[in-house]
């Protein structure tokens, strides 16, 4: 791609980019969120024109329209956002728009013996014949993986493949990845995980607000140049932890049961203190948080706040003792994508700003102002759509809404999924502003270094049931994982 240049609204997005892939390589392509990453590899997939430029696959000049188009000259595109058919099953969404027929009916028989060896070849455990919406978010990113692959293409783009599925998933995706090497493939991939870019990278290009930085050999780089070359500065600590003042138990919970997702939880939470839940995906951390949010129906448990028996049956009575709960989604269960931003921050407290019919719009808007500036949320204005801000700011717009409504405890499941590292530390240094306060957080997170540069403690869950907690002094890879394994 020579010279690719792309405009939104008279917004210029991409200036001039360049970037080569050779075959039989990973090319990573890096930037912060709003750096163009995205936008330059839609235009590779046929979602969006470019205004200028050209794009040259095996020596030839090719116009790409369509993503048909694209698809056609053997590119293929992992998206961030995953947008499978609910409704549909595994084997329907992998096949979709050319499922295997039989005369003028669709052989159903085939296309689900063939989405089995196609799964099994990958090492995917998830049946084909299981319905989207009932798979977790790290099964639908798989699908979306083997979907990718079965289109057999040359040139395969693959944008945050890793934000939601476990240490061992991303093993066996890298040993997918050497294989597509081996047979000649080009891999554009697309992360913010540091250590995965030094592991699988070949070359790494960098993008900084829609313009090339430079590439590099992945070799001749080392991670402190490569964030320096995103962010345009240089970020002393990747994870700003201060050290506030612990004082007395804010929050204990006692004997956490519900039968086939964890069992027997105890553990405390203080005053100042983030604390860290830790495991494979599937081991029962959102469970478990869902079932203090009141969001699922316990077996037996109790929550203990501030010395006091609470009673939490719903995510009202949650609200009501001043828990809030961001969760790992925040387009699909955070966010209403085609309100403003302003629309999205006070949402959860119209009640509170409401008289009678009316909303009182000063009070609105005095309360919108106070949060876009003390959260540094950038945005052109109140009434921009929520769904135009990059992730990092997404986030923070579903921290605003949650912090207008002074909780005591705010529970964050994996608060800086899809973030890049600029956006990670303003998040990490609002934590810890808000634990600085004499406030608590409950943090899940599958990012083994983010959860030990944050956490004052970590509990360690294994398929259900708690392995052990560690203190600060006591955090390392090796014992974190050899615990997160533990109950399997």
């Amino acid at each position: 791609m020579q010279g690719i240049e792309k405009s939104f609204n008279s917004v210029q997005v991409l200036q001039g980019i360049n970037f080569c892939l050779e075959q039989g390589s990973v090319h990573a392509l890096m930037g912060e969120n709003g750096a163009g990453k995205s936008t330059l590899m839609k235009i590779l997939a046929g979602i969006y024109k470019k205004d200028k430029g050209t794009i040259k696959i095996k020596e030839s000049n090719v116009d790409i329209n369509t993503p048909k188009q694209s698809q056609e000259l053997g590119v293929a595109m992992i998206h961030q956002e995953l947008s499978p058919i609910p409704e549909m099953t595994v084997a329907e969404n992998i096949y979709l728009g050319r499922e295997p027929g039989k005369g003028l009916f669709l052989d159903y028989k085939e296309m689900y013996q063939q989405t089995e060896e196609l799964l099994k070849s990958l090492k995917i455990q998830v049946s084909p014949r299981a319905v989207m919406r009932n798979l977790k978010v790290a099964d639908q990113q798989l699908v979306e993986i083997a979907k990718a692959i079965s289109l057999n293409a040359e040139i395969i783009v693959m944008d945050e493949p890793t934000s939601a599925i476990t240490d061992k998933e991303v093993s066996n995706l890298f040993e997918i990845i050497e294989d597509l090497k081996k047979h000649g493939k080009g891999i554009i991939y697309i992360s913010h995980k540091m250590d995965e870019i030094f592991q699988i990278a070949d070359d790494i290009t960098v993008l900084r607000d829609g313009v090339y930085v430079n590439t590099w050999k992945a070799k001749d780089i080392n991670q402190n140049t490569l964030i320096k070359s995103m962010v345009g500065r240089e970020l002393t600590e990747i994870y700003p932890k201060e050290i506030v003042p612990i004082t007395e138990d804010m929050l204990e919970l006692q004997n956490f049961t519900k039968k086939g997702k964890f069992e027997g939880i105890n553990f405390k939470v203080k005053k100042g203190e983030i604390y860290g839940i830790a495991g494979l995906v599937g081991a029962g951390r959102t469970e478990l948080m869902h079932g203090l949010f009141g969001l699922d129906k316990l077996d037996t448990g109790k929550v203990i706040l501030e010395g006091k028996e609470v009673e939490i049956k719903s995510p009202k009575d949650a609200i009501a003792n001043r828990i809030a709960y961001v969760t790992e989604d925040r387009k699909l269960e955070g966010l209403v994508l085609e309100m403003s931003v302003g629309q999205n921050i006070t949402l959860p407290s119209m009640k509170k700003l409401s008289k009678g019919l009316f909303v009182q719009e000063k009070e609105e808007r005095t309360i919108i102002k106070e949060q876009r500036e003390a959260l540094r949320i950038k945005c052109s204005s109140e009434r921009q759509l929520v769904k135009l801000l990059s992730g990092g700011n997404q986030q923070k717009v579903v921290l605003a809404k949650w912090l207008i409504k002074s909780p005591k405890i705010l529970i964050l499941d994996e608060p800086t999924r899809g973030i890049d590292v600029g956006a990670k530390a303003e998040i990490y240094k609002l934590m810890c502003e808000f634990v600085g306060k004499g406030n608590s957080i409950i943090m899940i997170s599958s990012e083994m270094p983010e959860v030990m540069g944050m956490a004052d403690r970590i509990l360690v869950l294994s398929n259900g049931k708690a392995s052990g907690e560690l203190s600060r002094e006591e955090f390392t890879q090796e014992h974190i994982m050899k615990m997160s394994v533990e109950h399997i």
